[in-house]
């Protein structure tokens, strides 16, 4: 006797053979985030249209209590998820298929499946989908943060625990087969997570207030921004730019935003020398990472009641910076008078 999974793949395959054969690609069965008392009634899942008709084949229903989606997925969705951009990544890796138009399509998508195969062993891909998620995370708590409404802060606050785990797994090179099933004993069991990951994860959940949550939330993106960032500085090593004529080129450009500073420190003009000292240290940040360089904090040594050390600060990092350029053998262009340039530009 068939199981209903079996019933239901049968019926599937016949309508598609009488009602769309020129319209369905494949027919898949991806059963992995159902549950394990009904993997053998509930699995039938999604198939890639070839037309607009094929989206006839779609149907929503209820059989004996257990609700069924025969939903459509797009070629280019499929692409997406070996591109690890959704969380469904388990839809394409552990999806089988159970109907195809030809065999054109069939390798298609196994040859998707093989490319999330290679993007998952490729440990910078990884972790800048990693790096992505973590970004989701804190977009979600920013905006969580001016929410008073517990049940709102709450929804928010899984959404931040799930975004953070998926951003670990991929760490890890990996992806949750299950979905949100299992995560937390699939987090056990990599070789590396952040500090008190899963035991905020399960504060969380156990959380009783807006302010705790927020909290927890909090100390659980911080945990995984240092995981992460400790990766990256690994991964990205030996990769920084080289070519410190580009530095060169920067710092021409941005000598200018150093006499600003200067200028509004020698003035006493806090707001001035702050603002600008803010633009400056964002584009510090950028060369920093770009070009492997030593910490350039600016800001640290700001204090609106005496900018003393703030401005021997920007001296120093701009010293600094001078001295990375000329121990690559760059010259900087620079000039002494106006008469030196145009006698060396004629």
């Amino acid at each position: 006797m068939k199981t209903k999974n079996e019933s239901l793949v049968d019926w599937a395959i016949n309508k598609i053979e009488t009602e769309y054969k020129d319209d369905v690609c494949l027919l898949i069965e991806h059963k992995t985030l159902k549950l394990e008392k009904d993997l053998d009634k509930a699995p039938l899942s999604f198939f890639i249209p070839a037309s607009e008709h094929a989206y006839g084949l779609a149907k929503t229903f209820i059989i004996d209590g257990i609700g069924y989606d025969l939903f459509p997925m797009s070629w280019q969705r499929i692409e997406g998820l070996a591109e690890l951009k959704e969380n469904i990544t388990s839809c394409l890796g552990d999806a089988k298929i159970l109907y195809y138009r030809n065999e054109e399509e069939k390798r298609r998508f196994l040859k998707l499946q093989t490319k999330l195969q290679d993007n998952l062993q490729n440990p910078k891909y990884m972790l800048n989908k990693a790096l992505e998620k973590l970004n989701i995370a804190m977009e979600i708590y920013q905006t969580m943060m001016f929410e008073d409404t517990l049940y709102k802060v709450r929804k928010a606050s899984g959404y931040i625990a799930d975004f953070l785990s998926v951003a670990v797994a991929s760490a890890n090179l990996t992806y949750f087969k299950n979905g949100q099933t299992n995560q937390i004993s699939d987090l056990l069991a990599m070789p590396g997570i952040p500090k008190d990951f899963t035991k905020l994860y399960e504060a969380i959940v156990k959380a009783g207030s807006s302010e705790e949550l927020k909290k927890l939330c909090y100390e659980m993106i911080y945990n995984t921004r240092r995981f992460l960032s400790a990766k990256k500085v690994k991964s990205e090593k030996d990769n920084y730019n080289q070519n410190f004529k580009e530095l060169a080129s920067w710092y021409e450009e941005l000598s200018y935003t150093w006499r600003r500073v200067y200028h509004w420190c020698d003035e006493k003009d806090a707001v001035r020398g702050f603002m600008w000292g803010c633009f400056l240290q964002s584009e510090l940040d950028i060369v920093r990472e770009e070009f492997g360089l030593s910490e350039l904090d600016l800001l640290g040594a700001f204090d609106a009641h005496d900018l003393t050390a703030y401005r021997k600060q920007a001296e120093t990092l701009e010293k600094q910076i001078v001295s990375a350029i000329e121990k690559h053998g760059v010259v900087i262009d620079a000039y002494d008078s106006i008469e030196d340039f145009l006698k060396k530009n004629a």
